[in-house]
Protein backbone atom coordinates (compact mmCIF):
# COMPACT_ATOMS: atom_id res chain seq x y z
CA UNK A 1 0.00 0.00 0.00
CA UNK A 2 1.57 3.16 -1.10
CA UNK A 3 2.28 6.01 1.83
CA UNK A 4 -0.05 8.96 1.77
CA UNK A 5 3.64 11.88 1.81
CA UNK A 6 1.12 14.35 0.43
CA UNK A 7 2.66 16.96 3.32
CA UNK A 8 5.86 16.91 2.04
CA UNK A 9 5.25 17.60 -1.39
CA UNK A 10 7.46 20.87 -1.13
CA UNK A 11 10.52 19.14 -0.51
CA UNK A 12 9.82 17.16 -1.89
CA UNK A 13 9.65 13.94 -0.89
CA UNK A 14 8.20 11.19 -3.31
CA UNK A 15 7.77 7.58 -2.58
CA UNK A 16 10.28 6.33 -4.72
CA UNK A 17 13.26 8.91 -3.12
CA UNK A 18 11.99 7.47 0.02
CA UNK A 19 12.96 4.10 -1.01
CA UNK A 20 16.00 5.30 -2.45
CA UNK A 21 16.85 6.62 1.12
CA UNK A 22 15.74 3.61 3.44
CA UNK A 23 17.89 1.04 0.96
CA UNK A 24 20.74 3.69 1.23
CA UNK A 25 20.34 3.41 4.95
CA UNK A 26 20.42 -0.06 5.13
CA UNK A 27 23.91 -0.67 3.11
CA UNK A 28 25.10 2.26 5.72
CA UNK A 29 23.53 -0.20 9.36
CA UNK A 30 26.25 -2.68 8.22
CA UNK A 31 29.32 -0.21 9.29
CA UNK A 32 27.29 0.86 11.64
CA UNK A 33 26.21 -2.18 13.79
CA UNK A 34 30.46 -2.72 13.84
CA UNK A 35 31.01 0.64 15.08
CA UNK A 36 28.50 -0.56 18.09
CA UNK A 37 30.10 -3.76 18.08
CA UNK A 38 33.71 -2.90 18.94
CA UNK A 39 32.82 -0.39 21.61
CA UNK A 40 29.70 -2.65 23.08
CA UNK A 41 32.08 -6.23 22.16
CA UNK A 42 28.77 -8.26 23.14
CA UNK A 43 28.56 -12.22 22.94
CA UNK A 44 27.47 -13.05 19.26
CA UNK A 45 27.42 -16.89 19.22
CA UNK A 46 29.36 -19.85 20.70
CA UNK A 47 32.09 -22.06 19.48
CA UNK A 48 33.27 -25.06 21.05
CA UNK A 49 31.42 -24.52 24.34
CA UNK A 50 32.86 -21.53 24.84
CA UNK A 51 31.37 -17.91 23.75
CA UNK A 52 32.48 -15.84 20.95
CA UNK A 53 32.48 -12.10 20.79
CA UNK A 54 32.35 -9.72 18.18
CA UNK A 55 35.77 -8.22 18.45
CA UNK A 56 36.52 -11.96 17.14
CA UNK A 57 35.64 -11.14 13.68
CA UNK A 58 39.18 -9.20 12.96
CA UNK A 59 40.69 -12.33 14.08
CA UNK A 60 43.22 -13.89 11.43
CA UNK A 61 41.66 -17.80 10.50
CA UNK A 62 44.51 -19.19 11.82
CA UNK A 63 42.93 -18.19 15.38
CA UNK A 64 39.45 -18.31 14.60
CA UNK A 65 40.03 -22.04 12.67
CA UNK A 66 37.17 -20.81 10.15
CA UNK A 67 39.34 -22.31 7.07
CA UNK A 68 39.62 -25.69 5.00
CA UNK A 69 41.87 -28.32 7.08
CA UNK A 70 43.71 -28.82 3.35
CA UNK A 71 45.11 -25.09 3.43
CA UNK A 72 45.97 -25.33 7.40
CA UNK A 73 47.24 -28.19 9.20
CA UNK A 74 46.35 -26.10 12.73
CA UNK A 75 42.38 -26.40 11.43
CA UNK A 76 41.73 -29.24 14.48
CA UNK A 77 43.77 -27.89 17.06
CA UNK A 78 41.78 -25.51 19.42
CA UNK A 79 43.05 -21.94 19.24
CA UNK A 80 43.65 -19.65 22.68
CA UNK A 81 41.49 -16.61 21.81
CA UNK A 82 42.15 -13.12 23.95
CA UNK A 83 39.91 -10.08 23.40
CA UNK A 84 40.96 -7.36 25.21
CA UNK A 85 38.34 -4.51 24.61
CA UNK A 86 40.63 -1.11 24.32
CA UNK A 87 37.91 0.98 23.06
CA UNK A 88 34.80 0.65 25.70
CA UNK A 89 36.91 2.30 28.36
CA UNK A 90 38.56 5.20 26.44
CA UNK A 91 35.09 6.16 25.00
CA UNK A 92 33.87 5.87 28.68
CA UNK A 93 36.17 8.29 29.66
CA UNK A 94 35.49 10.93 26.88
CA UNK A 95 32.13 10.61 28.15
CA UNK A 96 33.17 11.43 31.41
CA UNK A 97 35.11 14.34 30.89
CA UNK A 98 31.97 15.86 28.76
CA UNK A 99 28.90 14.54 30.46
CA UNK A 100 29.88 13.54 33.92
CA UNK A 101 29.20 16.59 35.48
CA UNK A 102 25.99 18.74 35.55
CA UNK A 103 26.17 21.46 32.40
CA UNK A 104 24.69 24.23 33.11
CA UNK A 105 22.67 26.52 31.01
CA UNK A 106 22.28 29.79 31.69
CA UNK A 107 19.65 32.48 30.12
CA UNK A 108 20.97 35.18 28.42
CA UNK A 109 17.70 37.37 28.58
CA UNK A 110 18.21 41.28 28.95
CA UNK A 111 15.80 41.14 31.48
CA UNK A 112 16.79 39.96 35.04
CA UNK A 113 13.42 38.53 36.31
CA UNK A 114 12.32 37.07 32.82
CA UNK A 115 16.07 35.63 32.74
CA UNK A 116 15.28 33.87 36.01
CA UNK A 117 11.93 32.61 34.56
CA UNK A 118 13.34 31.12 31.61
CA UNK A 119 16.01 29.33 33.66
CA UNK A 120 13.47 27.21 35.90
CA UNK A 121 11.28 26.87 32.31
CA UNK A 122 14.16 25.18 30.34
CA UNK A 123 15.40 23.32 33.83
CA UNK A 124 12.47 21.85 33.86
CA UNK A 125 11.98 20.61 30.54
CA UNK A 126 15.70 19.11 30.41
CA UNK A 127 15.21 17.14 33.76
CA UNK A 128 12.14 16.05 32.65
CA UNK A 129 13.60 15.03 29.16
CA UNK A 130 16.34 12.92 31.25
CA UNK A 131 18.99 15.45 32.54
CA UNK A 132 22.10 14.47 32.95
CA UNK A 133 21.49 11.35 32.01
CA UNK A 134 19.89 12.86 28.61
CA UNK A 135 23.59 14.59 27.88
CA UNK A 136 25.51 11.30 28.45
CA UNK A 137 23.35 9.16 26.51
CA UNK A 138 23.51 11.67 23.88
CA UNK A 139 27.43 12.07 24.02
CA UNK A 140 28.09 8.10 24.37
CA UNK A 141 26.36 7.73 20.64
CA UNK A 142 27.72 10.58 19.49
CA UNK A 143 31.41 8.95 20.56
CA UNK A 144 30.42 5.90 18.57
CA UNK A 145 28.87 6.49 15.53
CA UNK A 146 30.01 10.08 15.04
CA UNK A 147 27.11 12.10 15.17
CA UNK A 148 23.83 12.10 16.97
CA UNK A 149 20.98 14.09 16.45
CA UNK A 150 17.92 15.64 19.08
CA UNK A 151 14.38 15.59 18.21
CA UNK A 152 12.73 18.51 19.87
CA UNK A 153 8.52 16.84 20.21
CA UNK A 154 6.45 19.79 21.30
CA UNK A 155 3.50 18.60 19.43
CA UNK A 156 1.43 18.14 22.56
CA UNK A 157 1.89 22.08 23.47
CA UNK A 158 -0.55 23.20 20.53
CA UNK A 159 -3.31 20.82 21.95
CA UNK A 160 -6.56 23.05 21.27
CA UNK A 161 -8.30 21.52 24.93
CA UNK A 162 -5.58 23.54 26.88
CA UNK A 163 -5.88 27.88 26.48
CA UNK A 164 -5.31 30.04 29.14
CA UNK A 165 -3.12 33.28 29.64
CA UNK A 166 0.27 32.95 29.13
CA UNK A 167 2.38 32.34 32.40
CA UNK A 168 5.20 30.87 33.97
CA UNK A 169 3.31 28.80 35.76
CA UNK A 170 0.93 27.38 33.26
CA UNK A 171 4.37 26.86 31.23
CA UNK A 172 5.84 25.04 33.98
CA UNK A 173 2.33 22.46 34.06
CA UNK A 174 2.78 22.13 30.56
CA UNK A 175 6.86 21.50 30.68
CA UNK A 176 5.67 18.10 30.46
CA UNK A 177 4.82 18.09 26.91
CA UNK A 178 8.21 18.68 25.54
CA UNK A 179 10.24 15.88 25.06
CA UNK A 180 13.60 15.72 23.84
CA UNK A 181 14.67 12.71 22.02
CA UNK A 182 18.16 11.46 21.16
CA UNK A 183 18.03 9.27 18.13
CA UNK A 184 20.31 6.72 17.31
CA UNK A 185 21.83 7.04 13.50
CA UNK A 186 20.71 3.29 13.35
CA UNK A 187 16.89 4.50 12.75
CA UNK A 188 17.35 8.57 11.65
CA UNK A 189 17.31 8.96 8.01
CA UNK A 190 18.35 12.60 7.76
CA UNK A 191 17.13 14.04 3.62
CA UNK A 192 19.60 16.99 3.10
CA UNK A 193 19.12 20.33 1.07
CA UNK A 194 20.53 18.90 -2.26
CA UNK A 195 22.06 23.30 -2.04
CA UNK A 196 23.42 22.93 1.67
CA UNK A 197 24.55 20.08 3.17
CA UNK A 198 24.49 21.71 6.72
CA UNK A 199 20.24 22.23 5.97
CA UNK A 200 18.42 19.51 6.81
CA UNK A 201 15.25 19.15 4.76
CA UNK A 202 13.33 16.20 6.46
CA UNK A 203 14.00 13.68 8.91
CA UNK A 204 12.89 10.38 8.70
CA UNK A 205 13.02 7.62 11.78
CA UNK A 206 12.48 3.51 11.01
CA UNK A 207 12.60 1.50 13.99
CA UNK A 208 10.50 -1.90 15.33
CA UNK A 209 8.67 -1.49 18.25
CA UNK A 210 7.10 -4.22 20.48
CA UNK A 211 3.44 -4.64 20.55
CA UNK A 212 1.23 -6.12 23.27
CA UNK A 213 0.86 -9.18 21.62
CA UNK A 214 2.71 -12.64 21.27
CA UNK A 215 2.35 -15.19 18.39
CA UNK A 216 1.32 -18.60 19.53
CA UNK A 217 1.24 -21.62 17.45
CA UNK A 218 -2.17 -23.13 16.19
CA UNK A 219 -4.61 -25.03 18.70
CA UNK A 220 -3.71 -28.35 17.43
CA UNK A 221 0.03 -28.16 17.59
CA UNK A 222 0.18 -25.79 20.71
CA UNK A 223 0.87 -28.46 23.08
CA UNK A 224 3.56 -30.13 20.64
CA UNK A 225 5.27 -27.16 20.67
CA UNK A 226 5.39 -26.44 23.95
CA UNK A 227 6.62 -29.71 24.87
CA UNK A 228 9.56 -29.32 21.86
CA UNK A 229 10.86 -25.77 23.41
CA UNK A 230 9.48 -23.62 21.06
CA UNK A 231 9.24 -19.85 22.09
CA UNK A 232 6.21 -18.03 21.71
CA UNK A 233 7.17 -14.47 19.04
CA UNK A 234 6.35 -10.99 20.40
CA UNK A 235 5.08 -8.98 17.24
CA UNK A 236 6.44 -6.08 16.07
CA UNK A 237 5.49 -3.14 14.39
CA UNK A 238 7.19 -1.13 11.86
CA UNK A 239 7.22 2.39 12.97
CA UNK A 240 8.23 5.29 9.69
CA UNK A 241 8.21 8.59 10.88
CA UNK A 242 8.69 11.59 8.73
CA UNK A 243 9.53 15.13 10.18
CA UNK A 244 9.89 18.20 7.74
CA UNK A 245 9.63 21.92 8.71
CA UNK A 246 5.68 22.13 8.63
CA UNK A 247 4.66 18.92 9.13
CA UNK A 248 5.12 15.32 10.67
CA UNK A 249 3.56 11.94 9.96
CA UNK A 250 4.11 8.41 11.38
CA UNK A 251 3.13 5.40 9.80
CA UNK A 252 2.45 1.90 11.31
CA UNK A 253 2.89 -1.62 9.62
CA UNK A 254 1.89 1.35 6.54
CA UNK A 255 -0.99 2.47 7.69
CA UNK A 256 -0.98 6.24 8.81
CA UNK A 257 -1.26 6.29 12.82
CA UNK A 258 -0.34 9.50 13.57
CA UNK A 259 -0.28 13.27 12.11
CA UNK A 260 0.55 16.66 12.98
CA UNK A 261 1.66 20.15 12.13
CA UNK A 262 5.09 21.56 13.12
CA UNK A 263 5.02 25.29 14.26
CA UNK A 264 8.56 26.16 14.53
CA UNK A 265 9.61 27.01 11.26
CA UNK A 266 12.00 24.65 10.37
CA UNK A 267 12.65 21.16 11.22
CA UNK A 268 12.56 20.22 15.31
CA UNK A 269 16.18 18.36 14.83
CA UNK A 270 19.08 19.29 16.21
CA UNK A 271 22.08 17.87 14.84
CA UNK A 272 25.63 17.12 16.85
CA UNK A 273 28.68 16.60 14.83
CA UNK A 274 31.32 13.90 17.66
CA UNK A 275 34.38 15.59 15.59
CA UNK A 276 33.25 17.85 12.72
CA UNK A 277 34.03 16.66 9.49
CA UNK A 278 33.78 19.13 6.45
CA UNK A 279 31.60 19.19 3.74
CA UNK A 280 29.30 16.00 5.13
CA UNK A 281 26.53 15.23 7.61
CA UNK A 282 28.39 12.63 9.67
CA UNK A 283 30.63 13.68 12.38
CA UNK A 284 33.84 11.58 13.00
CA UNK A 285 33.76 8.10 15.63
CA UNK A 286 36.03 7.63 18.23
CA UNK A 287 35.82 3.74 17.17
CA UNK A 288 36.42 4.18 13.82
CA UNK A 289 40.06 4.66 14.00
CA UNK A 290 40.46 2.47 16.61
CA UNK A 291 39.06 -0.82 15.06
CA UNK A 292 42.83 -1.85 13.08
CA UNK A 293 44.84 -1.23 16.31
CA UNK A 294 42.24 -3.36 18.34
CA UNK A 295 42.20 -6.14 15.79
CA UNK A 296 45.93 -6.23 16.28
CA UNK A 297 46.22 -6.25 19.62
CA UNK A 298 43.59 -8.91 19.91
CA UNK A 299 45.85 -10.78 17.59
CA UNK A 300 48.82 -10.35 19.16
CA UNK A 301 47.95 -11.16 22.85
CA UNK A 302 45.77 -14.45 21.36
CA UNK A 303 49.19 -15.36 19.74
CA UNK A 304 51.01 -14.73 23.09
CA UNK A 305 48.21 -16.99 24.90
CA UNK A 306 48.98 -19.79 22.68
CA UNK A 307 53.22 -19.10 23.05
CA UNK A 308 52.69 -19.52 26.50
CA UNK A 309 50.32 -22.78 26.49
CA UNK A 310 52.24 -24.43 24.39
CA UNK A 311 55.75 -23.36 25.84
CA UNK A 312 54.17 -23.48 29.50
CA UNK A 313 54.61 -27.81 29.21
CA UNK A 314 57.99 -28.94 30.11
CA UNK A 315 59.05 -32.08 27.84
CA UNK A 316 62.05 -34.45 28.16
CA UNK A 317 64.78 -36.21 25.35
CA UNK A 318 66.29 -39.05 26.40
CA UNK A 319 68.76 -41.27 24.65
CA UNK A 320 70.22 -44.71 25.18
CA UNK A 321 67.40 -44.82 27.71
CA UNK A 322 65.41 -48.30 26.67
CA UNK A 323 61.32 -48.41 27.55
CA UNK A 324 61.31 -44.47 28.61
CA UNK A 325 58.66 -43.92 26.43
CA UNK A 326 56.36 -46.08 28.78
CA UNK A 327 57.51 -44.75 32.40
CA UNK A 328 56.01 -42.46 34.11
CA UNK A 329 57.50 -38.82 34.15
CA UNK A 330 56.58 -37.61 37.68
CA UNK A 331 58.87 -36.49 41.02
CA UNK A 332 61.31 -38.67 42.77
CA UNK A 333 61.28 -41.36 39.81
CA UNK A 334 64.60 -42.80 38.58
CA UNK A 335 65.72 -44.24 35.57
CA UNK A 336 68.56 -46.89 35.34
CA UNK A 337 70.82 -47.97 32.23
CA UNK A 338 73.89 -49.30 31.93
CA UNK A 339 74.67 -47.08 28.65
CA UNK A 340 77.09 -44.39 29.84
CA UNK A 341 76.32 -42.45 27.06
CA UNK A 342 72.50 -41.65 28.19
CA UNK A 343 70.95 -38.92 28.94
CA UNK A 344 67.74 -36.99 30.05
CA UNK A 345 67.43 -33.39 28.52
CA UNK A 346 64.39 -31.25 29.60
CA UNK A 347 63.33 -29.00 26.72
CA UNK A 348 60.50 -26.36 26.75
CA UNK A 349 59.10 -24.19 29.00
CA UNK A 350 58.40 -20.35 28.77
CA UNK A 351 61.06 -18.40 27.61
CA UNK A 352 61.04 -14.29 27.66
CA UNK A 353 59.97 -12.79 24.06
CA UNK A 354 61.33 -9.06 24.30
CA UNK A 355 60.13 -8.21 20.91
CA UNK A 356 56.62 -9.43 21.52
CA UNK A 357 56.36 -7.40 24.35
CA UNK A 358 57.68 -4.51 22.82
CA UNK A 359 54.76 -4.99 20.27
CA UNK A 360 52.28 -5.02 22.07
CA UNK A 361 53.22 -2.23 24.24
CA UNK A 362 53.44 -0.38 20.86
CA UNK A 363 49.45 -1.55 19.93
CA UNK A 364 48.68 0.22 23.31
CA UNK A 365 50.57 3.33 22.88
CA UNK A 366 49.24 3.64 19.30
CA UNK A 367 45.88 3.24 20.38
CA UNK A 368 46.73 5.99 22.99
CA UNK A 369 48.00 8.26 20.62
CA UNK A 370 44.66 7.47 18.20
CA UNK A 371 42.23 8.10 21.15
CA UNK A 372 43.86 11.12 22.83
CA UNK A 373 43.32 8.91 25.95
CA UNK A 374 45.97 7.67 27.88
CA UNK A 375 45.55 5.31 30.97
CA UNK A 376 46.28 7.74 33.27
CA UNK A 377 42.70 9.20 32.27
CA UNK A 378 41.09 6.60 33.78
CA UNK A 379 43.46 6.52 36.83
CA UNK A 380 46.10 4.48 36.17
CA UNK A 381 48.93 5.60 37.01
CA UNK A 382 52.26 3.60 35.59
CA UNK A 383 55.49 5.95 36.31
CA UNK A 384 56.06 9.33 37.83
CA UNK A 385 54.10 12.89 36.49
CA UNK A 386 57.55 15.05 36.73
CA UNK A 387 58.21 17.62 39.21
CA UNK A 388 55.40 19.79 38.58
CA UNK A 389 52.52 20.85 40.86
CA UNK A 390 49.59 17.99 40.92
CA UNK A 391 47.04 20.16 38.74
CA UNK A 392 49.66 21.67 35.99
CA UNK A 393 51.12 17.64 35.83
CA UNK A 394 47.18 16.13 35.22
CA UNK A 395 46.67 18.81 32.54
CA UNK A 396 50.21 17.83 30.86
CA UNK A 397 49.40 14.08 30.90
CA UNK A 398 45.74 14.54 30.07
CA UNK A 399 46.16 17.11 27.25
CA UNK A 400 44.71 15.12 24.50
CA UNK A 401 42.01 14.18 26.32
CA UNK A 402 41.66 17.58 27.17
CA UNK A 403 41.91 19.21 23.74
CA UNK A 404 39.42 16.71 22.43
CA UNK A 405 36.82 17.77 25.08
CA UNK A 406 37.04 21.08 24.28
CA UNK A 407 36.17 20.64 20.79
CA UNK A 408 33.26 18.51 21.68
CA UNK A 409 32.17 21.18 24.05
CA UNK A 410 31.92 23.66 21.46
CA UNK A 411 29.78 21.47 18.92
CA UNK A 412 27.56 20.32 21.98
CA UNK A 413 27.55 23.91 22.91
CA UNK A 414 25.94 24.91 20.04
CA UNK A 415 23.35 22.18 19.88
CA UNK A 416 22.54 23.04 23.58
CA UNK A 417 21.89 26.36 22.74
CA UNK A 418 19.77 25.87 19.88
CA UNK A 419 17.61 23.12 21.28
CA UNK A 420 16.65 25.73 23.97
CA UNK A 421 15.72 28.04 21.68
CA UNK A 422 13.63 25.50 20.22
CA UNK A 423 11.92 24.82 23.16
CA UNK A 424 11.39 28.80 24.17
CA UNK A 425 9.84 28.96 20.52
CA UNK A 426 7.40 26.29 20.81
CA UNK A 427 5.88 27.91 23.89
CA UNK A 428 6.01 31.08 22.36
CA UNK A 429 4.30 29.46 19.58
CA UNK A 430 2.14 27.78 21.32
CA UNK A 431 0.95 30.94 23.26
CA UNK A 432 2.00 29.44 26.68
CA UNK A 433 4.79 32.03 27.69
CA UNK A 434 5.99 34.93 25.21
CA UNK A 435 9.57 35.49 24.37
CA UNK A 436 11.11 37.03 21.52
CA UNK A 437 14.59 36.35 19.96
CA UNK A 438 16.40 38.51 22.75
CA UNK A 439 15.29 36.38 25.58
CA UNK A 440 16.25 32.88 23.88
CA UNK A 441 19.86 33.48 24.27
CA UNK A 442 21.54 30.84 26.34
CA UNK A 443 25.16 30.10 27.60
CA UNK A 444 26.27 27.07 28.06
CA UNK A 445 29.23 26.25 31.34
CA UNK A 446 30.45 23.00 30.98
CA UNK A 447 32.61 22.19 34.69
CA UNK A 448 36.53 21.35 34.73
CA UNK A 449 37.31 17.82 33.36
CA UNK A 450 40.16 17.51 35.54
CA UNK A 451 38.39 17.90 39.32
CA UNK A 452 39.55 20.55 41.77
CA UNK A 453 39.46 20.80 45.18
CA UNK A 454 36.72 22.58 47.12
CA UNK A 455 38.80 25.10 48.40
CA UNK A 456 40.27 25.64 44.60
CA UNK A 457 36.83 25.91 43.07
CA UNK A 458 35.80 28.49 45.58
CA UNK A 459 38.92 30.56 45.31
CA UNK A 460 38.29 30.50 41.54
CA UNK A 461 34.80 31.35 42.14
CA UNK A 462 35.89 34.32 44.72
CA UNK A 463 38.18 35.69 41.65
CA UNK A 464 35.76 35.50 39.32
CA UNK A 465 33.37 37.26 41.44
CA UNK A 466 36.18 40.48 42.31
CA UNK A 467 36.61 40.51 38.43
CA UNK A 468 33.04 41.78 37.87
CA UNK A 469 31.54 38.46 36.70
CA UNK A 470 27.97 38.21 37.05
CA UNK A 471 27.23 35.99 39.82
CA UNK A 472 24.86 33.59 37.96
CA UNK A 473 28.24 32.96 36.07
CA UNK A 474 30.54 32.16 39.27
CA UNK A 475 27.75 30.18 40.89
CA UNK A 476 27.60 27.87 37.54
CA UNK A 477 31.29 27.75 37.56
CA UNK A 478 31.57 25.43 40.62
CA UNK A 479 28.17 23.64 39.87
CA UNK A 480 25.73 25.47 41.35
CA UNK A 481 22.29 27.21 40.54
CA UNK A 482 21.36 30.38 40.58
CA UNK A 483 17.91 29.29 41.85
CA UNK A 484 18.89 27.07 44.19
CA UNK A 485 20.65 29.78 46.12
CA UNK A 486 18.51 32.53 45.97
CA UNK A 487 20.31 35.37 43.39
CA UNK A 488 18.83 38.30 43.43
Amino acid sequence: MPLDLAPFADIPLTEALLEHLLERHDARAARLRKLWDYYRNPEVGSRAGRARLAQERGLPTRLTGRVDPLDDDRFGCEREIVVENDIAWRVHTLVDFLAGRPVSILSAAPDEAKRRDIQALLDEVFERSGGGALLQDAALLCSVYGHVDLLIRADALFSPTRAGAPSLARAMARAADVRIEPLEPTRAIPLINPHDYRRLDAMILRFQRDAHEASRAPSVRRFLSRREGAPTRRATIEVLEVHSANAWRRFEDGELAGEGAHHLGEVPVVHVQNVAQPFAWEGLSDVEPLIPLQDELNTRLSDRANRVTMQAFRMYLAKGLDGFADAPIGPGQVFATDNPDASVEAIGADAPSPSEEAHIEGLREALDKASSVTPVAAGVLRAGVGQLSSENALRVTLLGALAKTARKQATFGRALAHASRLILRAFDEAGIYRTDEADRAVRIVWPEPVPATERERLDGARARAELGVPRERVLASIGESPLDVGVE
